[in-house]
């Protein structure tokens, strides 16, 4: 009898719970509360040689459009910097729109400065976006282990941000000079 009792107080907590949810547009399933899916921080969870892939860009549809981005990759075991920018008098811009773009190839000094202003930040599950005028950054890390889901990046703070894209202009002013 105490069983029967119990089960039906456990319904009767968790299904207004997952209604709620679902009335709320909640987008998740039941291996986002798993252990392992839970955000990661990039120098504890993530380390230098797990990453892949990381994007930075802004895009907005303000007169004029604005889009500007820095992407960070490993290919063949060679680091590289790419940046583009995109103009034009519509939106969205697209690859035809480039501007100024160009790849850097990174000393192992360079992609562990990368690594510095990422460690501390955290990577977590992407979510959907439907908020209007925003310009970003939108960032993404692609890391080993990511499982295509733990993708979305934040900055440990605002600072090291800024700081990073100061790093990105030296990086595409050095490459444009060549």
């Amino acid at each position: 009898m105490k069983l029967i009792k119990y089960s039906t107080i456990a319904v009767a907590l968790v299904v207004p719970f997952f209604l709620l949810m679902g009335c709320a547009g909640a987008s998740w399933s039941f291996s986002d509360i798993l252990p392992g899916n839970g955000p990661k921080i990039v120098g504890t969870d993530v380390k230098i040689d797990d990453i892949t892939e990381f994007y930075f860009t802004y895009d907005s549809s303000t007169n004029p459009p604005q889009f500007q981005r820095y992407r960070f990759s490993v290919k063949d075991g060679a680091y590289l910097f790419y940046h583009e920018k995109r103009e034009g008098n519509h939106w969205p811009l697209r690859e035809k729109d480039i501007t100024v773009s160009g790849t850097k190839d990174l000393s192992p000094e360079e992609w562990k400065t990368f690594f510095d202003y990422l460690k501390d930040g955290k990577v977590e599950k992407r979510k959907e976006h439907t908020e209007s005028g925003g310009r970003g950054p939108w960032l993404f890390l692609y890391w080993k282990g990511d499982k295509s889901k733990i993708q979305e990046y934040s900055f440990a703070n605002y600072g090291k941000q800024v700081s990073f894209e100061k790093f990105c202009i030296k990086l595409k002013e050095e490459q444009i000079g060549k």
